[in-house]
């Protein structure tokens, strides 16, 4: 049992599972369908970008300990570097696209291209806008042709996992990490590809379409000549210089997204688990408003009667209630009963 008084969702004490928030009866009366206003991807594309670079003389810490020899080298490991103190630290990894089209246009203000809120919570999706009627007219989508300079700099670290043999013959392991400066901003690598995708029409709809870019870079290190004899060099007091290969890899996607609003089975709101360790709390607010619309049953608008319909139990025979509600029980006087 953890401080909020529930049980570990995991054996690895230092790792983590993600809560289920979403659960499923097998009922499907349980179903309803329920309209949702998001964005739809009319279309996408996705490349694969490849580089490389060559490091020479790149000197690893801590030096091994005196009297050991290097005997292999089980793992070389790369990692983007990152410094979440300083998003703008010059160092941390970082990936910028610039795109230029043809057969449409980014819409612009005073202030440049219009960029609007995408999924991720940030201005990252541009707004395009094509004559898209010649092809509206043949209900088919207008094509555009795009040209992507990915630029990438910063640095990344490389950890080499080595296996030391003392004089003694026992072998031991140890970890040497090293920083690699991937490019200056100043001066970044940069990769090159073409593009096309098909744009939805401008004229029919009341959104215009935006184009959403994604991008990743992933890195592969591995000793220059593949000979840990040629390639790793030990000086005097136990420093590790080595020369490496560095492949590099970036992901990236294109999307021409359009706002929608779609019908989907839902099976109601996902619903986190509760951790709180405080009691005599009573009665505690909820986060979204229930549905109104007559599917959503019981606690719909209407289903709850009304005080003062007509009662069809009304007995014309009896005296009027004190607290009659104008139903119409009392509006006339009381009738000889049979």
């Amino acid at each position: 049992m953890n401080c909020f008084c529930t049980s570990p969702t995991n054996t690895n004490g230092d790792c983590c599972n993600a809560n289920d928030l979403c659960n499923f009866s097998g009922n499907l009366d349980d179903v309803s369908a329920v309209p949702i206003y998001v964005q739809s991807v009319y279309d996408a594309v996705r490349f694969h970008l490849q580089g490389m670079k060559t490091v020479q003389g790149l000197k690893f810490t801590p030096a091994i300990p005196c009297g050991c020899t290097v005997h292999r080298i089980t793992e070389i490991r790369c990692k983007k570097f990152f410094d979440p103190c300083n998003a703008k630290d010059q160092n941390n990894l970082t990936l910028d696209m610039e795109t230029g089209i043809s057969g449409a246009y980014f819409v612009n203000d005073c202030k440049g291209v219009v960029e609007t809120i995408g999924p991720d919570g940030v201005p990252s999706e541009k707004l395009l806008f094509a004559d898209t009627s010649s092809c509206d007219e043949s209900g088919c989508g207008t094509p555009i042709f795009g040209t992507q300079n990915v630029r990438l700099w910063g640095n990344i670290n490389v950890y080499m996992d080595l296996v030391l043999c003392d004089s003694c013959g026992r072998e031991s392991t140890m970890t040497v990490c090293a920083e690699v400066n991937i490019a200056k901003p100043t001066h970044p690598l940069v990769l090159t590809n073409f593009f096309e995708l098909c744009m939805p029409s401008t004229g029919e709809s009341a959104f215009l379409p935006r184009l959403t870019e994604l991008a990743n870079a992933g890195f592969t290190c591995r000793l220059a000549t593949n000979s840990a004899s040629r390639d790793i060099c030990i000086g005097p007091n136990g420093e590790i210089t080595a020369n490496l290969i560095v492949a590099i890899c970036v992901v990236c996607e294109k999307k021409i997204t359009v706002p929608v609003q779609l019908c989907v089975l839902s099976s109601g709101f996902a619903e986190a688990p509760l951790q709180e360790n405080a009691s005599g709390i009573i009665n505690c607010p909820g986060l979204f408003p229930e549905r109104t619309n007559p599917a959503s049953g019981a606690n719909s608008c209407g289903s709850v009667p009304d005080p003062c319909a007509p009662d069809p139990c009304c007995d014309p025979c009896c005296p009027p209630s004190p607290d009659d509600c104008g139903c119409g029980c009392g509006d006339f006087p009381p009738q000889t009963c049979r």
